[in-house]
């Protein structure tokens, strides 16, 4: 069975920066599976942010997010990152790892970060 852990999250001010970390157990994880950071703010739908497939050359970001965060990926370590910058208080959400497109049985806690207006 596979797991997923989500670290990284936090408090931060307008403007400051986050790294999120992804990390995958089980003995079915697979280096070549495509994954996506989603996040979902209070009342509204999860969404997908990034995503990356699996060596890493292909990469997929939200308007919203684009320019602002990158998304990376160490497969010997079974590791996903999402590196966050000029964070803005509408980023404040729990923030998942997951493959892309998700499976319903990998949802993990999510981390959660929050960017005060």
């Amino acid at each position: 069975q596979v797991q997923l852990e989500e670290f990284g999250g936090g408090l931060v001010q307008a403007g400051g920066s986050l790294r999120l970390s992804c990390a995958g157990s089980g003995r079915t994880f697979s280096s070549f599976w495509t994954m996506g950071w989603f996040r979902q703010a209070p009342k509204k739908e999860r969404e997908l942010v990034a995503s990356i497939n699996y060596n890493g050359e292909d990469t997929y970001y939200s308007d919203s997010v684009k320019g602002r965060f990158t998304i990376s990926r160490e497969n010997a370590e079974n590791a996903v990152y999402l590196q966050m910058n000029s964070l803005k208080p509408e980023d404040t959400a729990v923030y998942y790892c997951n493959t892309n497109p998700p499976r319903s049985d990998f949802w993990g806690r999510g981390t959660q970060v929050t960017v005060p207006g």
